[in-house]
């Protein structure tokens, strides 16, 4: 029978009790940012999986349901805003651009995590993708179904959208979203579906990666700059210019396109038919709210493709921009940020040609 040794002992407690140390050191630090959303919500019962109440659950009590998260990252919370993400406005884009921009020059902070309501999830990760001044990781995270449903899909996103934050593969990549195993670029992805929790896709262009196992996979990257290689600084800005979007249809009339003219638009996203086609009915307006100041961006209704510059429309004549492959609501966010730098058309297009 062996004797007990008490130094033995002692020098192997320590040597675990310096392990310990020395991983719980190694986690990351992420800051979960929330505002609002499905993920925050809660339905009337377990198969309420539309018509549930979103915005309803705190900040803590989202990260207190995932007690994993522990085991990847030292987790912070705050509560940004609490709205359902179709009241999305520009003033709640720019609160939280600042407070991203913030956390992100601390050293401390080694990445970011937003929940978001999935209505307007991919506009708000095109602003940040823009206006963020940091390599660090910013990832997008929301939830198909409320948290009290079967099946509830925000836990594990949430999980997912904490471990890329933390890892190294996700520096430098730009503002990510990560719904359904998947690492989707702010760019380029949207919400395909009105409530199926595998809405979020990136078509034609392709998602970034797969997040499996305790690992974020890459196997794409985008071409285009954001983040610190953007031109944009909202640090001093209090406000954006009105931008509005006109939706192209058959029997379309001008009506929509001079009210918002009208309000104060100082530039127009055109949501047209196919490669951006201007209604015969519309037309005319269009060019005489270019003459008289407003900027016209041509954009497409249909979802993919690139939008050909002087094929539906003569736009060098006609002094309008082309949306590039943006879709409409991103086409808005990046005219509304290149005007608080310049209205003049051809800065304005050799952005939507680098964003």
């Amino acid at each position: 029978m062996q004797r007990f040794k008490p130094a033995q002992f002692i020098f192997t407690l320590f040597a675990f009790l310096m392990a310990f140390s020395v991983h719980a050191q190694k986690l990351p630090n992420v800051t979960i940012l929330a505002t609002g959303g499905t993920i925050a919500g809660t339905g009337a019962s377990s198969t309420t999986t539309v018509g549930y109440t979103a915005a309803t659950v705190g900040v803590q009590q989202l990260i207190n349901a995932v007690p994993e998260l522990s085991k990847i990252a030292t987790v912070t919370g705050e509560q940004v805003f609490q709205i359902a993400s179709e009241s999305m406005t520009n003033d709640h884009w720019l609160t939280l651009g600042k407070r991203v921009n913030t956390l992100l020059a601390q050293p401390n902070v080694d990445g970011i995590v937003i929940t978001h309501g999935t209505d307007t999830l991919e506009e708000t990760a095109y602003f940040l993708n823009l206006v963020v001044k940091s390599r660090k990781p910013v990832v997008l995270v929301g939830a198909m179904r409320p948290g009290t449903a079967l099946s509830a899909d925000g836990p594990i996103n949430l999980y997912n959208a904490v471990l890329i934050a933390g890892s190294q593969e996700a520096i430098g990549k730009g503002v990510l979203v990560a719904l359904g195993d998947q690492i989707h670029g702010a760019r380029d992805v949207t919400k395909t579906n009105t409530s199926t929790p595998d809405s979020f896709k990136t078509p034609e262009l392709g998602m970034l990666g797969y997040i499996q196992g305790p690992k974020a996979h890459f196997y794409h990257t985008s071409t285009r700059k954001h983040t610190v290689d953007t031109e944009f600084d909202i640090s001093n800005l209090s406000v954006l210019p009105q931008v509005d979007i006109v939706y192209g249809y058959a029997n379309m009339n001008p009506v929509a396109l001079n009210a918002f003219i009208a309000a104060g638009a100082k530039g127009i996203v055109h949501a047209g038919t196919g490669d951006g086609s201007l209604a015969a009915k519309v037309k005319p307006d269009l060019i005489a709210a270019r003459k008289n100041g407003t900027v016209i961006v041509r954009a497409s209704r249909v979802g993919n493709g690139i939008l050909a510059r002087n094929g539906e429309a003569n736009d060098d004549e006609l002094d309008f921009v082309v949306a590039d492959t943006l879709n409409p609501q991103k086409a808005r966010i990046l005219l509304m940020l290149g005007m608080t730098k310049t209205t003049n058309t051809k800065e304005l297009q050799r952005m939507f040609y680098m964003y």
